[in-house]
């Protein structure tokens, strides 16, 4: 707890005008209150680690809702083991303060990122979004040590195109941020979904969660950046 008040500290100051504090860090589902964001997938998740333990030495996929309907991703992934913690329409602040719950106690190997886009479509500056994922990142480090992060940057919807300028401000934060960071990879996944300039028909009907053509997208790209790093040869954390 002392970690996230630090850091709100600093990058609050940094960043201004700062996005809304973050939930403040539960010890264990039973302590989350019955108004915390995305309570019933939290205490879903431990209730399933209860009844089937996860995998030991994982790569753990978190983040909002394009990691949540990701349904194929055990299979895309294969044979490496999976863990999926996309939880609601999250944001990255909603992600830091469950870190303790859906992440630290996996081990994982490596983690596959994907939030902050909810956070932009919120009207969050992206400098005041960069400076959640550094948190999270900060987070990591603290709790995980070198445990690699492979940030999956904001994608390209048909829904939120007028949001295109600020998700690329938001995608180059995070790509300046990986330059200079051992453990972390920016995966571009813009490019290969844009024809033309504009998004692809890999979208459902709402325009905003992509269909199996979107996720084959991400499948080939995601797993070659965990193969560059060699994640299939790497233990616990």
């Amino acid at each position: 707890m002392k970690i996230l008040i630090t850091l709100s500290a600093l990058f609050g100051a940094a960043c201004a005008p700062v996005a809304p504090p973050a939930l403040a860090p539960p010890q264990s589902v039973e302590t989350l209150p019955p108004t915390a964001p995305f309570r019933d997938e939290i205490v879903r998740f431990a209730q399933h680690d209860r009844e089937l333990p996860p995998p030991a030495c994982p790569v753990l996929f978190v983040g909002s809702s394009s990691i949540r309907l990701w349904s194929s991703l055990a299979k895309d992934m294969a044979p490496l083991p999976i863990i999926n913690r996309g939880f609601g329409g999250s944001k990255i602040s909603e992600v830091n303060s469950y870190f303790d719950l859906i992440v630290t106690p996996y081990r994982p190997r490596a983690i596959v990122f994907y939030a902050g886009e909810n956070n932009i479509d919120a009207n969050e500056a992206p400098a005041d979004v960069a400076a959640q994922f550094r948190q999270f990142l900060q987070l990591k480090r603290s709790r995980l040590g070198k445990t690699p992060i492979f940030y999956i940057s904001a994608k390209p919807s048909k829904l939120r195109f007028n949001q295109f300028a600020r998700q690329t401000a938001l995608n180059n934060a995070i790509r300046g941020l990986a330059a200079s960071s051992s453990d972390l990879t920016y995966i571009d996944v813009v490019s290969p979904m844009l024809l033309n300039g504009q998004p692809r028909d890999i979208y459902v009907e709402d325009g905003l969660h992509m269909s199996p053509a979107g996720y084959a997208i991400w499948t080939g790209i995601v797993r070659d950046a965990l193969q560059r790093k060699g994640v299939d040869r790497m233990g616990c954390r």
